[in-house]
C-alpha cells in the first residue's frame, strides 16, 4: 500500500492534489540526499579478502619456508583446519596451531611447515568466516626450488556453495519474509484495525509466519556448520560442528534470536487471546498500549540478530550502522508485512474498514520515510561511489532493489486511489443511513454499499445488522439466520443429520452470498487487485535484498583493486631498447624476449644491434630483475654467448607475479658501458 498523506480530505480533487506532495518531496530529498553520499567515500569493509601471501602466489623460492602467513582485508574466524599445506602428492605438511600474527597492524594469519620439505609445487588451502557472518575460502601454490606436477585435487564445495549453500540461502529468505509477516502483521492489528484481532484468517497468518520464523532459524543453526566449512548435508547434525557454531558470533544470535520467539509466540497469544476477548473499552485500550510497547522490544530484538552478525556488524562506523540496520528492518517489517496482513484482510474478511485502509496509508508512509533515510545511509556506506554503484554486483543489484520500490511505490499509488474511492463510498453510506428506511449495517462494512438486498434493507433484523461487528460474529450470525429461515415455521426436520446437512448448505450459500455482495463492489474488488501485484513485487524485493546480504559490497572490491598490483600478464615478453654507451659501437639497440614470461622458470635471449640493424658483438651484456614494491631484487642474470649479437640464459627465475624493472646493462668498452631499464608486468 502506497504510503500517502492520511489526513482526510472532503472531496477527490483535495485528496489527490495534497498526496502528490509527499510523493514528489520523497524522491526530490532521495536524489539529493544519494547524491551528497555517495560523492564522498570513506575506507570500509565487509566479507574478508585475501590481501596478501608469503610465499607470494605462484612465487618459486629457493629454500624451503619455514611457515605460510595469509594477510586479510579484516579479521577472520579461524578453525583448526582452515589453513593446510599441500605437497605435490597431495600430503599435508603443515604442522602446529594458526598463530594470529598481525596485532594491531591487519588481520594475518601463519602456519608452520614441517622440515626438510623437498623441491615441487605446494598447495596452500584456506578457509574462515569474515566479521560479517560470511564465508570465505580459497587456495594458492608456490614452488620450492622449481615448479612441479601436483596431483592435488581439492574435494568438497567451497564455503557457501552447493546444495547446503542453496538451502541455507532459502532458509536466510524464509527467515526475512516470516519475520516482516510476523512484526508487520501484528502492527497492522494494534495501529491500524484493532479489530482484526478477532479474524481467523489474520491469526493464522501471524502464527504461520511464527512457525516459519521458528523454522528457518533452526534450519539456519544446523545448517551453519556445513555452510561455513564447505560441508555436505550429512553432516547437519554433527555435534561437534553445531557445537562450534554456538561459539560463533552467528551462533550466538541465532540462538538469541530462537529465545525471542518463545516471547513472540507468547505475545501472540495475548494479542488473539485476551486482547481480542477483552469487553471494556478501557481495559482493551490499557493493553494494546501494552501489547505494543512490548511488541516494539521483542520485535526489535529479533532484528538486531541481523544486525549484530551481518554487514552491520563489520566495516566504518558500526555504532551508527547495527542501530540504523535495525530502524531499517523494522521499517521494512511494517511496510511489507503491514501490506501482506492488509491483502488477506481484503480477500478473507468481510468486516474490514475503509478507515483501517487509511491508518495503514499512514503507517506505511511513516515506515518507508524511515525506510528511505536509512536505506541512503546503508547503500553509501556499502558502495561509496558511483562507479562502484554500476560496476560491482553488489550495486548493480542495490539498482535493482531501487527500482523495485519505486515500481512498487507506483502500484500503491494506484492502491491509493482505490481507497480514495472506497473512504467516499463509505462516507455517502454513512450520510444515507441516518435517511429514514436505511439500515446501519448496510454501511459500516466496505463492500456492502448498495448491494444489499432489499428484503434485508426493509427487514431491519439482528443478522443483517451483525455483519457490522467481528467477521467471526458476522458469519455465525448468517449461519443461524440461515437455519432459522429454513422450512415452514415450527417445522421440525424429521431426521436430525438431513437438518444438520441442510444447514450447512443454508450457511454456505449465505457466505457466499456475502462474498459476492463484496466482490460485486468495484473499489474493493480494484483495491484487492493491486495490492496483490503489491505483494508479488515485495516478495522479488526480499529476494533482492537477501541477495545483497549474501554479496560482497561495492566498496570493498574497489579497495582491493585499488590496493592489489595491477594484473600480471601471461605469454613470452618481447622488448626493444634503444642504448648508447658511447664510444665505439655504442650505440644501437637491444631486444629482450623472455619466455614463458610468469612466474616460476623463465628462458632468457638478448640480441644487440647497431644502427643499421647488423648484429653488434658487444664485450659484455647482463641483466636484473627487480620487484621493488615487495623490495624482492636485483636478481642478476648473465647470459652465455651464442653467436654474434646474440645471448641466451636459461634457469631465470620468477618469484612471484608483480610489476617487474628489467635492467639491462650493456658495456661496448673497458670504459663505456649503459644501464636501460623497463617496467612490464610478469605473472
Amino acid at each position: 500500500m502506497l504510503p500517502t498523506d492520511p489526513r482526510p480530505r472532503p472531496g477527490p480533487r483535495l485528496r489527490t492534489g495534497v498526496a502528490h506532495r509527499p510523493l514528489v518531496q520523497f524522491v526530490l530529498l532521495f536524489a539529493a540526499v544519494a547524491a551528497a553520499l555517495l560523492a564522498g567515500a570513506a575506507p570500509a569493509s565487509a566479507h574478508a579478502a585475501l590481501t596478501g601471501t608469503d610465499p607470494g602466489q605462484g612465487s618459486v623460492v629457493q629454500q624451503a619456508p619455514e611457515k605460510v602467513t595469509l594477510h586479510f582485508s579484516e579479521q577472520v574466524a579461524m578453525a583448526e583446519d582452515s589453513i593446510r599445506v599441500l605437497d605435490p602428492k597431495g600430503k599435508r605438511v603443515d604442522t602446529g596451531e594458526i598463530k594470529d600474527v598481525g596485532g594491531d597492524k591487519g588481520a594475518s594469519y601463519e602456519r608452520r611447515l614441517l622440515a626438510g620439505l623437498p623441491d615441487g609445487t605446494f598447495t596452500v588451502a584456506w578457509k574462515g568466516v569474515s566479521t560479517d557472518s560470511h564465508p570465505v575460502s580459497g587456495a594458492f601454490s608456490f614452488s620450492i626450488g622449481a615448479p612441479s606436477e601436483t596431483t592435488v585435487q581439492l574435494t568438497g564445495e567451497a564455503a557457501g556453495e552447493g546444495a547446503v549453500g542453496a538451502l541455507y540461502g532459502i532458509a536466510r529468505y524464509l527467515s526475512y519474509a516470516a519475520f516482516a509477516v510476523v512484526a508487520g502483521g501484528a502492527a497492522f492489528v494494534l495501529i491500524c484495525w484493532p479489530a482484526g484481532a478477532g479474524a481467523r484468517p489474520l491469526q493464522r497468518l501471524l502464527a504461520y509466519g511464527w512457525i516459519t520464523l521458528t523454522a528457518a532459524t533452526f534450519a539456519l543453526l544446523l545448517l551453519r556448520g556445513p555452510y561455513a566449512n564447505g560441508g555436505k548435508l550429512s553432516e547437519l547434525l554433527d555435534l561437534g560442528q553445531i557445537s562450534a557454531v554456538l561459539q560463533t558470533k552467528t551462533g550466538a544470535a541465532l540462538v538469541s534470536r530462537l529465545l525471542l520467539l518463545a516471547a513472540a509466540a507468547l505475545f501472540i497469544a495475548v494479542l488473539f487471546g485476551a486482547y481480542a476477548q477483552r469487553e471494556d473499552e478501557k481495559e482493551k485500550r490499557d493493553l494494546r498500549f501494552g501489547l505494543g510497547f512490548g511488541g516494539t522490544v521483542v520485535a526489535a530484538g529479533i532484528a538486531s540478530t541481523w544486525a549484530l552478525s551481518e554487514h552491520a556488524s563489520s566495516g566504518i562506523q558500526t555504532g551508527i550502522a547495527m542501530p540504523v540496520d535495525v530502524l531499517h528492518l523494522l521499517a521494512v517489517a511494517a511496510w511489507l508485512g503491514g501490506l501482506t496482513a492488509l491483502l488477506v484482510a481484503l480477500f478473507k474478511v468481510p468486516g474490514i474498514q475503509a478507515s483501517a485502509v487509511r491508518r495503514f496509508s499512514m503507517l506505511a508512509f511513516s515506515s518507508v520515510t524511515v525506510l528511505a533515510v536509512t536505506g541512503i545511509y546503508q547503500s553509501w556506506r556499502q558502495v561509496g561511489s558511483w562507479s562502484a554503484l554500476t560496476g560491482t554486483a553488489y550495486g548493480q543489484l542495490l539498482v535493482v532493489k531501487i527500482g523495485l520500490i519505486a515500481v512498487l511505490l507506483g502500484v500503491g499509488w494506484i492502491s491509493r486511489r482505490w481507497t480514495a474511492r472506497l473512504a467516499e463510498t463509505e462516507e455517502t453510506g454513512a450520510s444515507g443511513a441516518s435517511e429514514p428506511g436505511a439500515t446501519a449495517g448496510s454501511v459500516k462494512v466496505i463492500g456492502q454499499r448498495n448491494k444489499v438486498t432489499a428484503a434485508a434493507g426493509a427487514s431491519g433484523t439482528s443478522g443483517t445488522s451483525g455483519t457490522s461487528g467481528a467477521p467471526e460474529a458476522s458469519e455465525a450470525s448468517g449461519a443461524s439466520g440461515a437455519s432459522e429461515g429454513s422450512g415452514p415455521a415450527g417445522a421440525e426436520p424429521r431426521d436430525a443429520e438431513r437438518a444438520a446437512q441442510l444447514a450447512r448448505q443454508q450457511a454456505a450459500m449465505a457466505t457466499a452470498r456475502r462474498k459476492q455482495q463484496r466482490d460485486a463492489d468495484p473499489g474493493r474488488a480494484g483495491l484487492r487487485r493491486s495490492v496483490l501485484t503489491e505483494a508479488g513485487i515485495a516478495l522479488v524485493l526480499l529476494a533482492v535484498t537477501t541477495a545483497l546480504t549474501a554479496t560482497e559490497p561495492g566498496r570493498t572490491l574497489e579497495e582491493l583493486e585499488q590496493s592489489a598490483p595491477a594484473a600480471a600478464t601471461s605469454g613470452p615478453v618481447d622488448l626493444e631498447l634503444p642504448f648508447d654507451a658511447k664510444g665505439e659501437n655504442g650505440k644501437g639497440e637491444v631486444r629482450i624476449n623472455l619466455t614463458p614470461g610468469r612466474t616460476g622458470t623463465n628462458e632468457l635471449h638478448l640480441w644487440a644491434t647497431d644502427p643499421d640493424g647488423r648484429p653488434l658483438d658487444l664485450p659484455e651484456i647482463k641483466a636484473a630483475f627487480t620487484l621493488k614494491d615487495k623490495n624482492i631484487g636485483p636478481l642478476p642474470v648473465t647470459p652465455d654467448r651464442i653467436v654474434a649479437g646474440h645471448w641466451s640464459s636459461t634457469g631465470v627465475q620468477i618469484p612471484m607475479g608483480g610489476e617487474w624493472e628489467i635492467a639491462v646493462t650493456v658495456r661496448s668498452s673497458d670504459i663505456d658501458q649503459v644501464t636501460v631499464r623497463k617496467n612490464v608486468q610478469l605473472g
